[in-house]
């Protein structure tokens, strides 16, 4: 395990990460390089978004496989606006007051869904919490407008908490998605620092509810790592994650956006990974996707597989 230096001297609001304060910038790991974007399919799928007035969270939060993903014509909508209602200290999506609520958007996200030939879409969205379902009607909606579309697209919706809202929540599964995502994100312990405003129980719960209503569907969560968790707190919240049913786990390596966001405690080694990779599956995960780059909808088309009847 590498320990590593902190970005800035660490607020004491951020010092339950219990590493070092060393000033100064960090070298990434050579396993953290990615190559810059640009190719021909990137700057397609740009263009599309742009015309069709569309966020992503691949843009929007600045994630390391935006190149990859956007040439292979990837990518994971954001819907409900691009600003949200909480301000978590590792994400860099723009948070304030959102903008009113645009009812045109799932009809422009399944034109594009069309448009690119998804067989898998992926949706997102910020955190609406001044709407009284946290803007499940539009996840909804936009899962009906995509099958319109696209009849033989399967959808996965990565959802906020809702606030603990069930009905909203039944709004979302009423429409059968084949995916169901939630990300727990960080271990209890961090919660008060990582993610203000979202409690370890209350996205527990989301995530056993939702496969309660909709058995025949698959759930999914991911974890973050580099905020100053341990092992053993990573390896409870695997633990958790089975208990309510979760199927699908990612595990990923938190990257600082900028020096305004929760310093990293420290990079994990690739085969730190693997490690937890195996020991997601001993603990019963149908499928573990973990890596340095790995993200909540990296490779999710592949994930798809486990949808398929067995043979």
């Amino acid at each position: 395990m590498i320990e590593l230096p902190l970005l800035t001297p660490t607020p004491s609001r951020w010092r339950t990460a219990k590493a070092p304060v060393i000033p100064g910038p960090i070298r990434k790991p050579e396993w953290l390089k990615v190559r810059a974007p640009g190719g021909p399919n990137y700057m397609r799928l740009k263009g599309l978004l742009r015309t069709l007035r569309l966020h992503t969270v691949c843009e929007e939060a600045h994630c390391p496989n935006i190149g990859e993903c956007f040439e292979d014509l990837t990518a994971t909508f954001m819907i409900l606006g691009d600003t949200c209602t909480r301000q978590c200290a590792f994400c860099a999506v723009t948070h304030g007051k959102p903008t009113e609520l645009d009812l045109e958007e799932p009809y422009r996200v399944a034109e594009a869904v069309k448009v690119l030939g998804l067989k898998h879409a992926v949706v997102t969205s910020v955190n609406r919490d001044e709407l009284k379902d946290g803007g499940a009607s539009i996840f909804a909606a936009t899962i009906r407008e995509i099958r319109k579309a696209v009849p033989d697209c399967t959808v996965e919706v990565l959802i906020p908490d809702f606030r603990g809202n069930s009905d909203a929540l039944a709004v979302v599964m009423a429409e059968r998605p084949e995916i169901l995502n939630h990300n727990t994100e960080t271990v209890p312990r961090l919660y008060r620092e990582v993610r203000p405003g979202a409690q370890y129980a209350r996205s527990l719960e989301l995530l056993r509810l939702a496969k309660a209503m909709a058995p025949e569907g698959l759930t999914k969560s991911g974890i973050i790592l580099g905020f100053g968790e341990t092992r053993e707190e990573t390896l409870t919240v695997m633990g958790d994650l089975r208990g309510v049913g979760c199927d699908i786990l990612t595990l990923g390596q938190y990257l600082r956006p900028s020096t305004r966001h929760i310093p990293i405690t420290r990079f994990y080694r690739p085969e730190e990974f693997d490690e937890l990779k195996h020991e997601g599956e001993a603990l019963g995960f149908r499928w573990v996707e973990a890596g340095p780059l790995v993200r909540s909808s990296y490779h999710a088309r592949g994930q798809t597989r486990l949808l398929e009847p067995a043979r």
